[in-house]
């Protein structure tokens, strides 16, 4: 697996709350993890490093103890963004500053031809298969909540008042219920992690299309892109092939 990545500040914000970690030449774990902070001025900043390094130490530190079968890995993944939420959660009760700070977190780990996910809030996790783009994971978010309620239809949410107003997040509670799943990893399958500075920014079909192209150069080229529409807010970009 070889993976791509991009993160920019935006044209709106003071201070990039995104974070992510791809591998490197010396990891032996195909991990890669993104991350959208939230909460005052640096507390966002803090909470997805923090989070990012916490999950990370966790699966590393504890892949060789544990079967690895299906069950066995989901479940790792899950201990993972639990810990790492305890991580983030206490850290903001320490810190009068950082009080109700918290993130997005989705992890993918891709191991035996299978890539196992692990998800919370409204960043996203996309997969390319031949000719199809399609999101592998569910917004935790109040415009979501609306549209599967029937409320809303989707075109409308992309334009909704409150499109980033989150149900769910990571650091914000004691306790954090992620969203977990496993899915086949074929040959010539393309993964896209993003954060919503993208995704609020760039239709699917043009993030389609540009990663098809190139998924090298694709992150750089859609984080152009989300600044070109506005650049509202921070932008992350990773592409795995």
């Amino acid at each position: 697996m070889i993976g791509f990545a991009k993160s920019d500040i935006g044209k709106a914000r003071e201070i990039n709350q995104d974070y992510y970690s791809i591998p490197n030449s010396d990891d032996n774990l195909q991990l890669f993890i993104l991350a959208d902070g939230m909460g005052g001025y640096n507390g966002g900043e803090v909470a997805s490093k923090l989070a990012i390094e916490s999950a990370k130490s966790y699966i590393e530190n504890n892949f060789e103890q544990i079967e690895h079968n299906k069950e066995a890995i989901i479940e790792l993944i899950k201990n993972a963004i639990e810990y790492a939420n305890m991580i983030v959660f206490e850290k903001s009760k320490q810190e009068p500053n950082l009080e109700g700070m918290g993130t997005t977190l989705d992890i993918c780990f891709i191991y035996n031809s299978k890539v196992y996910i692990g998800h919370v809030g409204d960043s996203r996790v996309y997969r390319i298969r031949g000719e199809i783009i399609r999101k592998l994971t569910k917004d935790h978010s109040y415009v979501q909540q609306l549209v599967e309620d029937g409320k809303i239809t989707r075109e409308e949410a992309n334009h909704h008042p409150k499109k980033n107003m989150l149900t769910k997040a990571l650091g914000c509670t004691a306790y954090v219920e992620p969203d977990l799943r496993a899915r086949n990893y074929e040959e010539g399958d393309i993964l896209v992690m993003c954060s919503d500075g993208l995704t609020n920014m760039v239709a699917e079909k043009d993030i389609y299309k540009v990663v098809k192209e190139n998924p090298e150069i694709a992150p750089k080229v859609l984080v152009d892109l989300a600044n070109e529409a506005g650049g509202y807010d921070n932008i992350t970009v990773v592409t795995i092939k």
